[in-house]
Order: C-alpha cells, then structure tokens, then sequence
C-alpha cells in the first residue's frame, strides 16, 4: 500500500516482518568505474551483470544496494528508467531485490555525464561521483531538477516488488576530507540538511510502496540528545533505520543496541573492511542474531579497485600489493579472495548452492 507521509512503527515492522534475513552487497559491476558508468547507454552491461549476480545467488544473498545518479536522468530518462527495468529484471531472476539509492554526498563533487575517466592507478574508488553535484546542490534554483529525478524515478516503480526499499541520501553529511575535501563547497552540510526534507517529500509524493531511509555513519547514536541535527533528521525522516559501521563486532552490536530504541527495522547498509576487523565472520553472526539487514562494502573487485584501502587516496598503491583486501569478495573471474569467506557466507546464509 502507497503512503505519502514517514511510515508509523506498526507498518515499518509489520513490512519487516514479511522479509527473509537480508544479506547483499553494495554492487556495481567490475566492468563500471563509477554509477553513471554502470547506468549509461553505451557502457551499461546486462551479460556481465547477470554473471555476477549468478554468484551473489550462490552465496544466498538476496538483496544489493545499488547507487543511481541524477545525471543519468536528465541525459536520457527514459532509456535510464528501462535499464533499470532491465537490472531490476535481472536481479529478480536470481531471487535479489535491491534497495536503490537517489543521491551520495561521497567521492568526487563534480560529475560529468558522458565517458567516464579510467580509474586512477592504485587508487580506492578513484572516480566514483557524488549525486547531486557541488553545482546544483549550492544553487537554490537548481534543486527542481534533481528532485524531479528522485520523483520520477520513484513514481515509474513506486509498486514495483522487485524493489526492496529506497535509501535516500547516501552519508548526506560527508565533506570527504580525505580525498575531495580541499574541493567541497563551503557550507555542504548545511545545503544538504536544507534540502533533504524535501529530497524526502518529493521521493513520497511517487507514492512509494517501499520504505524509505537514510543511514548514520558516523558519531554517538546512544542517545536521541547525542545526535547531530543531521542525523536527527535522519532518523525523523526515515521510515526504516540503516546505518553504516565498518569497525570490529563489538562497536557493530553496540550500534544495533542504540538503535533499537527507535523500535523500526534496522539496515546496515554498508559494512566490512578487513584490516578494520569488520570481517564477515564478524559481523553475519551478530546481523543474523538481531536480524540486522547486512549489506557488504564491494562484490567483484573491478574498476572500483575497493579492495585497495582508503589510504591509497594519500599513498597510492602504484608499487605494493596491499597486505590483504580492504573490500570486495571475488577477484573478476570469479574466484574468491578468501574460499573460506565464501564458504563462511553461504553458511550462514543458508545457501544450497555451489561454487564451481
């Protein structure tokens, strides 16, 4: 059923209720630096989607989280809605329902539709694109047309069951210090908080019959007077609760605990950084015991190259190796990083399949 205002607690939970334990991936495919490399006409790649998300199947996952972009929008919105018709045609082949995300505050202020750039040696995530732009976001003006992309899109597939929920904003309040910080507007923050109530109201007005969110990822949760303006307005506006942690098991449970107190399901939409000592031998027990959604940082490591650590960014690996993957699960032809995780995962998951 379509609600146009936040979800009560009943109905967030009664729709939780009706859902398996989630367990997916943060996905793109290894053959797209960057969203609007994924969702382009000329560089957007069904054959190697449906590979992959063979072996996220295997794994018995059943959910990703993948990123739009409002550029791919307003080049061509309605080949961009048919090819997410198609991804979502895809995924649903394999029993995956993804969330969609609207907009990223991360990575590089400055998109460009069109080529993307090759990525840059060494480097974590080196052209992955925020959503909107630093131009739009600043301009008042502007806002109108990457608010009619949210709504657009969320009004085409608003009854859609392949889709699992919509995440709003991705870390709306990351000025990315360590990467494109010395490049941010002055005053982000604070152009975001003030459009992200809208951002949510023009995403209801599609009439949505899936939830809508928006994560923490940073900061104290353990009390609603600890939280910062933005993440109160987060958590006010989301109709489920997502959060981002990639710091060992105990700091994990100790965030699901906090966030208990708002009584609606709780997604952890981002997750796993190995040398951080979130591992999926870590985390998936403890998801599975509080019937946590866990979403993983990368799937196939490609274009992205996140298996390479955040460092990279100030020390590219151009000449090293890293001492062990930071994201990512499979090298591109499939192969495990680590065959133990794999086995781990489909454990866990239950999974009948196997891996080859």
């Amino acid at each position: 059923m379509a609600q146009s205002e936040r979800w009560s607690e009943k109905a967030a939970n009664d729709w939780y209720r009706k859902q398996p334990w989630l367990v997916g991936s943060n996905y793109i495919p290894s053959t797209a630096v960057n969203q609007l490399e994924m969702w382009q006409a000329d560089t957007f790649d069904p054959a190697r989607i449906n590979l992959e998300l063979t072996w996220a199947e295997d794994l018995g996952m059943n959910t990703m989280r993948v990123f739009l972009h409002d550029l791919a929008w307003q080049q061509d919105a309605a080949g961009f809605k048919r090819r997410i018709d198609r991804f979502l045609g895809i995924a649903d082949k394999h029993r995956i329902r993804p969330i969609l995300v609207l907009f990223d505050s991360c990575w590089n202020p400055f998109p460009q539709p069109g080529r993307q750039p090759a990525p840059r040696p060494g480097v974590h995530n080196s052209q992955w694109v925020q959503s909107p732009g630093a131009k739009e976001l600043m301009d008042p003006a502007m806002h109108p047309r990457f608010l009619e992309y949210a709504q657009d899109v969320v009004r085409t597939f608003a009854g859609d069951k392949r889709i699992l929920a919509w995440d709003v904003w991705n870390e709306p309040d990351n000025t990315n210090a360590s990467s494109y910080g010395t490049s941010e507007p002055a005053g982000k923050r604070e152009a975001v908080m003030a459009v992200l109530p809208t951002a949510f109201k023009w995403a209801r007005a599609g009439n949505p019959t899936q939830p809508l969110t928006s994560g923490l990822w940073t900061g104290d949760w353990s009390a609603p007077e600890k939280l910062s303006p933005m993440e109160k307005m987060q958590i006010e506006l989301s109709d489920v609760v997502s959060f981002h942690n990639y710091d060992s098991p105990e700091e994990f449970e100790k965030r699901v605990r906090w966030l208990q107190a708002y009584n609606r399901p709780i997604l952890c939409t981002e997750y796993m950084a190995r040398p951080n000592h979130s591992t999926f031998q870590g985390i998936l027990p403890l998801a599975k015991k509080y019937k946590v959604a866990a979403f993983n940082w990368g799937f196939v490591a490609g274009k992205t190259q996140t298996n390479l650590p955040w460092d990279s960014w100030q020390k590219p690996y151009t000449d090293r190796e890293p001492a062990e993957w930071f994201h990512d699960i499979f090298y591109f032809d499939g192969k495990a990083y680590r065959p133990e995780e794999v086995e781990f995962i489909r454990e866990t998951t239950g999974s009948k399949g196997k891996r080859r």
